[in-house]
């Protein structure tokens, strides 16, 4: 299977959950599977489960706009310096291949392809059933250095992973994170050098363990 991989660079929340939208509207059962990396400015996307008590202090944080979002999940941040993973799947196409693929296994995937990237980097993690993401033990302390959420329309994703990689961490402490009162979220620059805790280093780990994972292709390469 093949598989085009798109670096947006740093774009708007909205924009781009636009045209994740109509991506998915107008593909058909021949659109090539896509993965978009891209950062966006400070945001706070509400995810479908999203409730507003877990937005702590809406007064003091008007500043950051606040988005209510079509994907899974409850309410996160996004910011520069964080490595956002979309992923545009034709979950039907891994069916039509044989595979016993689901929603379930696509997010084990991109689980998996954290945990090895973290890996290379020396750091042990670890996904948990009750509670989708990528976690660290910190000195004892339970920390979360990856969200993840998706939309599933006519049998495809979008939406996907966020890795908190060299990015200001505080707009998370004016949240209950996921919807998780006091979970603590950690970063990549917390464990390596600032240098080495790089999105565009990042990025190309995340994606070769992902594709590995699911059988992919990569066809093309698009900075756009």
């Amino acid at each position: 299977m093949q598989l085009i991989i798109r670096q947006l660079g740093i774009q708007d929340y909205q924009t781009v959950w636009q045209k994740m939208q109509n991506f998915t509207d107008i593909r058909t059962e021949h659109t090539t599977d896509e993965i978009w990396l891209v950062q966006h400015p400070p945001v706070f996307t509400q995810g479908q489960a999203g409730k507003p008590e877990h937005l702590l202090n809406p007064d003091a944080i008007s500043t950051i706009p606040i988005v209510q979002s079509d994907r899974g999940g409850q309410i996160t941040y996004h910011g520069i310096g964080q490595q956002i993973m979309y992923v545009l799947i034709d979950i039907k196409r891994h069916k039509a291949n044989g595979r016993d693929f689901n929603v379930r296994q696509l997010v084990s995937a991109l689980e998996q392809a954290v945990v090895k990237t973290l890996a290379d980097y020396g750091i042990t993690s670890y996904p948990k059933a009750d509670a989708p993401g990528v976690y660290v033990d910190c000195n004892g302390t339970e920390k979360k250095i990856c969200s993840l959420g998706l939309r599933i329309r006519k049998g495809c994703s979008f939406h996907g992973l966020a890795l908190n990689v060299n990015m200001d961490l505080s707009p998370f402490r004016q949240i209950n994170p996921c919807g998780y009162a006091g979970l603590e979220m950690c970063q990549l620059a917390d464990f390596i050098s600032a240098e080495e805790a790089d999105c565009d280093r990042v990025s190309p780990k995340l994606v070769n363990y992902f594709a590995g994972i699911l059988g992919y292709n990569i066809q093309q390469i698009f900075n756009i």
